[in-house]
């Protein structure tokens, strides 16, 4: 029983870390850029030992429960590993840290869209919503690129509840571990072209970015817009990102 409280309150005291790193960002101009732009950067959420340490855990498997080889399945290029309950630091805490913050977003984006469902403020209670549909298997990733590497344009929904939010993480830094593989969203408009935006990133920062839908303001009002993400080809080094995706998987 001790051994129990004192692992609760390490966690405790993890997510009251990550929460107080988390709350320091200007969160109204956050919501802006994701409001405009579908995305927006959060500098230097992890540092370049946090960063080393995650990437780091690549090569042991017992962090993980599964290994997707992405030629595989036609998804591009490279490689990534899920990681298994429970989640390594500092991992657990940012994502509970997080998912509040971006669930007023995305609580004001399904209001713009007409649509009824709203997503609790506490990560828990959504989690469980998530289990209590099947959707049981935790989806943080850690993501693996070399020379020749991509990922093609995508999205990460796993089932029938998902989080419309998600967060990648750059733990290399570019011109230094790797060069190319920028980070890009595409946005499909009705009956226009669509938009990229390509987002660069150095090591430790994050970027939040819509997964699948969000509503963009025209002159007739809301309407809805589809987006993609994927990394362009790695030319030289390697690679590691890792990805905080807040729904569970079937």
């Amino acid at each position: 029983m001790k051994q129990i409280r004192a692992d609760t309150m390490e966690l405790a005291s993890e997510a009251l870390s990550a929460g107080g790193k988390v709350g320091a960002y200007d969160w109204d101009a956050l919501a802006t850029d994701l409001n405009s732009f579908g995305c927006a950067v959060l500098p230097k959420l992890l540092t370049a030992e946090e960063c080393k340490a995650l990437a780091g855990l690549y090569t042991d498997e017992t962090h993980f429960r599964s290994h997707i080889i992405m030629a595989r399945h036609g998804f591009g290029k490279g490689e990534y590993r899920y990681f298994k309950y429970p989640l390594p630091d500092p991992l657990t805490g940012l994502r509970t840290a997080l998912y509040p913050w971006l669930a007023a977003v995305a609580n004001g984006w399904n209001e713009r869209m007409g649509l009824d469902e709203r997503f609790p403020h506490d990560h828990a209670t959504f989690l469980q919503r998530c289990h209590d549909a099947g959707q049981t298997r935790p989806t943080p990733l850690l993501l693996q690129y070399v020379p020749g590497d991509f990922n093609c344009l995508h999205q990460d929904l796993y089932g029938d509840i998902a989080f419309p939010i998600q967060v990648a993480i750059l733990l290399s830094e570019p011109g230094r571990d790797f060069t190319g593989g920028e980070f890009a969203l595409t946005e499909q408009r009705p009956r226009m072209q669509s938009r990229v935006e390509v987002v660069p990133l150095r090591q430790g920062d994050a970027v939040a970015f819509a997964v699948h839908n969000r509503p963009v303001h025209g002159a007739k009002g809301n309407y809805r817009v589809n987006l993609r993400h994927g990394v362009s080809r790695v030319r030289s080094g390697m690679r590691h990102t890792v990805g905080i995706i807040f729904h569970d998987a079937r």
